[in-house]
């Protein structure tokens, strides 16, 4: 990974809280909460970071459904909605070993449900690259370089990895509209 910047992090989060307000109805949830904390110099741990993790992919996973349950089950909304759920078990899994309480899901007050399906693609591509900026701007957090948050570190590039792959997938729906 290319070492960035905080200060570019920011300026990219601050950008995106437009596009996560898409997004996310509020900028207290997911990625747009760490858009604002960042934009704030907020000061925040990596047990904040892995909230922040399970609400953003809570939030995928529920988008991706009300976009089936309001158009049907088509690619790849139903593929990257199934994705979602392993990446929330993954994040099950790290609260486990940590033993913290795994979050409840309280994306549904967050969800935008898009007009037609040229939208769900743009907001697919929205979403995920509001995520990816979310993963990169903890990356960069000097509390994953301890040895003792090496698995939130992994877990966190696994996460933005599979998010660099539904951007694509996002970005290829978008361009048949």
């Amino acid at each position: 990974m290319k070492s960035v910047s905080m200060e570019v992090i920011v300026q990219a989060l601050s950008c995106l809280v437009s596009v996560a307000a898409v997004h996310a109805a509020e900028s207290d949830y997911g990625a747009a909460a760490v858009s604002v904390a960042l934009s704030q110099e907020a000061s925040f741990t990596v047990n904040d970071m892995l909230h922040w993790a399970a609400e953003d992919e809570y939030l995928a996973h529920g988008e991706y459904a009300a976009i089936i349950n309001k158009f049907g089950s088509m690619r790849p909304y139903a593929n990257i909605m199934a994705a979602e759920a392993q990446h929330l078990s993954w994040l099950r899994d790290e609260y486990k070993s940590r033993g913290l309480s795994f979050p409840s899901d309280q994306s549904a007050a967050h969800v935008v449900v898009p007009m037609d399906l040229k939208s769900a693609a743009q907001t697919g591509v929205d979403a995920e690259i509001a995520n990816i900026a979310m993963y990169e701007s903890f990356l960069s957090r000097p509390e994953l370089s301890r040895p003792e948050n090496a698995t939130v570190k992994d877990l966190f590039e696994r996460l933005m990895r599979a998010s660099e792959n539904h951007l694509k997938a996002f970005k290829n729906q978008l361009f048949r509209y």
